[in-house]
């Protein structure tokens, strides 16, 4: 069945960095589109980044362009986000996501989505 797995979550000050991770099995990885989506406690989910099939495309909110990298690697079947300077607002819980048809921005309505890893950025 099809299965994301996100890890790498975890406690870091803020100003600091961390990568997080999202292993996918049970479906043609490299034909999705791969993002990013995260939820504040107590908010929606917000959208903030998209990578197209063969990783040549990134796309970012504008909220963390400049500090956070999405990247893919195809033959691991494997999803990253490099967080960096990171900010007490970016506290959540990150999930990985597949969409097969290109769209980008979506903050809910992918193909599947994982089940996510929470970040906190504290002091």
């Amino acid at each position: 069945q099809v299965q994301l797995v996100e890890s790498g979550g975890g406690l870091v000050q803020p100003g600091g960095s961390l990568r997080v991770s999202c292993a996918a099995s049970g479906f043609t990885f490299r034909t999705y589109y791969m993002s990013w989506v995260r939820q504040a406690p107590g908010k929606g989910l917000e959208w903030i980044a998209t990578i197209s099939t063969n990783g040549r495309n990134t796309y970012y909110a504008d909220s963390v362009k400049g500090r956070f990298t999405i990247s893919r690697d195809n033959a691991e079947n494997t999803l990253y986000l490099q967080m960096s300077s990171l900010k007490s607002g970016d506290t959540a819980v990150y999930y990985c996501a597949a969409e097969r048809h290109g769209r980008v921005g979506l903050k809910d309505g992918y193909d599947y989505r994982g089940q996510g890893t929470q970040v906190i950025v504290s002091s």
